[in-house]
């Protein structure tokens, strides 16, 4: 049996982690002086509504080895022979680390006994990450081995397209995606960032004046960008304003013409910690873009793990 695992910031709901019994590693939220585990001990509507009280701006910690240790022994005592664990792009996180560390560990507790585990560096964030787990979760559904889903994840998962726009541009100030200065003056101009994942991390690639502007920005760059063959479902995010990200979805169904599901998920306390009140997201697979070598790369590392699986 194979049993998925993730960070937090994976933001699924409680609902989708139940139905595909996923293993979530909590990432640890600095309040004003108090620690809370994301999703345990805060949940997303209580640190929206609180967020214009709090004296300090939140900041967070990943999760421990120990965090993520705990689960792979459950996993494994409870008969999960296969572990895959998607985390959070190497490059905004240690959960990754985190995740490899406590998979040595375990192996080192479990020598010669039979089981795999395999640690996914998404390159995502927040449902970027999600996408790749629901998707995991419904392939598994559908009969594919657990190398099979392994290849997927490590083939598809710099296709995974996010965007991602705020209305706080402090809070991207606060976390270094943004100078003062060009906040500043996005903010007397009502400009809006839209932010997407390049290698990794977190840039930005336009800025866009008023919520309208931001809403035609994602269409326009989801019918130019989709792979309609393998993007079955879509994600839409959302901080703190609901209706916003159903103004999207409407947007996708009628503009678009998707006729593929969609997903609508707030973002959690952890990364709302960065996004701020008034986040919009959106994620779904993008075409390969065989110009910037990493579809060629990707197969390449595919076909050396199904030799090393093989053997």
């Amino acid at each position: 049996m194979v049993k998925l695992v993730a960070d937090s910031t994976c933001d699924l709901s409680q609902e989708i982690i139940d139905q595909y019994k996923v293993g979530i590693a909590p990432l640890s939220i600095n309040i004003d002086g108090k620690t809370y585990r994301d999703r345990i001990d805060i949940t997303a509507d209580t640190f929206f509504a609180k967020i214009a009280e709090y004296k300090m701006h939140p900041t967070t910690a990943m999760p421990s080895p120990a965090a993520f240790i705990e689960i792979f022994e459950e996993a494994y005592a409870c008969g999960y022979d296969e572990i895959l664990c998607i985390c959070m792009s190497s490059k905004t996180s240690g959960s990754y680390q985190s995740a490899m560390i406590a998979m040595q560990y375990f192996s080192e507790e479990h020598k010669g006994e039979t089981y795999k585990i395999h640690v996914v560096d998404s390159t995502c964030m927040s449902h970027g990450s999600g996408w790749l787990v629901i998707k995991s979760a419904r392939l598994l559904e559908k009969g594919a081995s657990f190398e099979e889903v392994v290849s997927y994840n490590e083939f598809h998962k710099r296709n995974v397209k996010h965007f991602l726009s705020v209305d706080d541009l402090d809070n991207l100030v606060r976390s270094g995606r943004l100078r003062y200065g060009s906040a500043l003056i996005g903010k007397i101009m009502k400009v809006k960032p839209i932010m997407t994942m390049k290698q990794g991390e977190g840039a930005i690639v336009s800025k866009e004046r008023g919520r309208k502007a931001v809403l035609n920005h994602y269409i326009n760059a989801f019918k130019a960008r989709v792979d309609l063959v393998e993007t079955d479902f879509v994600i839409v995010g959302y901080t703190s304003d609901k209706l916003y990200a159903e103004n999207l979805v409407h947007l996708i169904e009628d503009e678009a013409g998707y006729k593929g599901e969609i997903i609508v998920l707030q973002m959690g306390v952890a990364v709302g910690t960065h996004v701020g009140l008034g986040g919009l997201s959106f994620y779904f697979l993008e075409k390969p873009h065989l110009k910037d070598g990493l579809l060629i790369n990707n197969i390449h590392k595919i076909h050396k793990m199904k030799e090393n699986f093989d053997k």
